[in-house]
């Protein structure tokens, strides 16, 4: 048997949880849609705090979370939304990496605010691949158990200061609803009144809330009678249906669609739509293409150089990577 394998059982399955990497972005001309982390930027930092890739496999908790047990001891970390976790032997803190001890049960429960976090384990889950990602095409069911790697870690965490999006705030702990969602003017943005769309806040995220997609409330846009045939649309795209209310995909849209697109969220901003709950008030900022790639790029360099700096700060500190090891390091710099 190998020592370094191990297993993490769900006991109950909470609301939605699922293991996700970055997902299917090839498979989309075969009508698979892209699935994996909503918030793709909460998955690479907690995966950085355990000395994994970015896109390593961890598991999704979404507003509600599951109970799990390991038969080895997991080098952990909860990252995203700051649910409330802890076990039959100590309360832990979201955000801060801990070793999950063999036969230890974790219950990961609710959140104030937010509504994903993603539990990644050193080394990853250990799932099968399929169609070049381990993202499940469904929410995982109670008796669920997943293969992953023993380890243990020392107690670290990330203090990330606020960059000026609304999902840095969100994640430095300073964010306040409304919202604010920059976008691009969509292909049939001529169909309505932009002044009606852009700026506000104007829009209030409904229970009609999943990863699919968002739908929003606010007063009608002015739809004309026309009819558009079917054609590509992506995460981020935002639909106005025929009531005049507004739908923002999300990882799991579809890849075609026949409503009129009024905007397109940029990409530096996709990761908030992972975060947001019923009852969030959203407001939609116009911005450019050039504006939209400048922010595009600084927001993939800065995850990139912590991801690195996590990596390396975990690589310094040494711990234990199998069983039985003393899981103790000197203090990371970043924590």
């Amino acid at each position: 048997m190998d020592p370094t394998a191990g297993t993490l059982k769900l006991l109950a399955s909470g609301l939605s949880t699922r293991v996700v990497d970055f997902g299917r972005p090839a498979t989309r001309s075969l009508g698979v849609a892209v699935g994996g982390a909503a918030d793709r930027r909460s998955l690479a930092l907690g995966n950085g705090l355990v000395g994994n890739p970015p896109d390593a496999a961890a598991l999704e908790v979404t507003l509600g979370g599951p109970t799990l047990q390991a038969t080895t001891p997991l080098a952990c970390v909860l990252f995203g939304a700051p649910f409330d976790l802890g076990s039959e032997r100590r309360r832990l803190t979201a955000g801060t990496t801990f070793t999950l001890g063999a036969g230890e049960t974790l219950r990961i429960g609710g959140a104030l605010r937010g509504t994903r976090a993603y539990l990644c384990l050193r080394g990853g889950i250990r799932t099968p691949l399929v169609l070049g990602s381990r993202s499940s095409l469904a929410p995982l069911g109670a008796g669920a158990e997943l293969p992953c790697l023993a380890g243990t870690i020392h107690g670290r965490s990330l203090r990330l200061p606020p960059d000026g999006d609304a999902l840095g705030d969100y994640l430095a702990g300073v964010a306040q609803p409304p919202f604010r969602l920059r976008a691009l003017a969509g292909p049939q943005l001529d169909w309505f009144a932009p002044e009606e769309f852009f700026g506000g806040p104007r829009f209030t995220v409904t229970p009609a809330a999943d990863r699919m997609g968002l739908r929003l409330l606010g007063e009608p846009l002015r739809v004309p009678p026309r009819e558009l045939v079917s054609e590509p649309v992506c995460p981020g795209s935002v639909q106005v249906t025929r009531d005049g209310q507004c739908v923002v995909l999300g990882v799991d849209g579809q890849t075609i669609g026949g409503y009129p697109k009024v905007a397109q969220v940029i990409g530096a901003d996709l990761d908030l739509l992972g975060q947001l709950r019923p009852g969030d008030r959203v407001w939609f900022e116009r911005l450019e293409v050039g504006e939209a790639e400048g922010l595009y790029r600084r927001q993939r360099s800065a995850l990139k150089e912590w991801s690195v700096r996590l990596r390396e700060g975990e690589m310094f500190a040494a711990p234990s990577l199998v069983p039985g090891g003393s899981g103790k390091g000197g203090p990371s710099p970043h924590g």
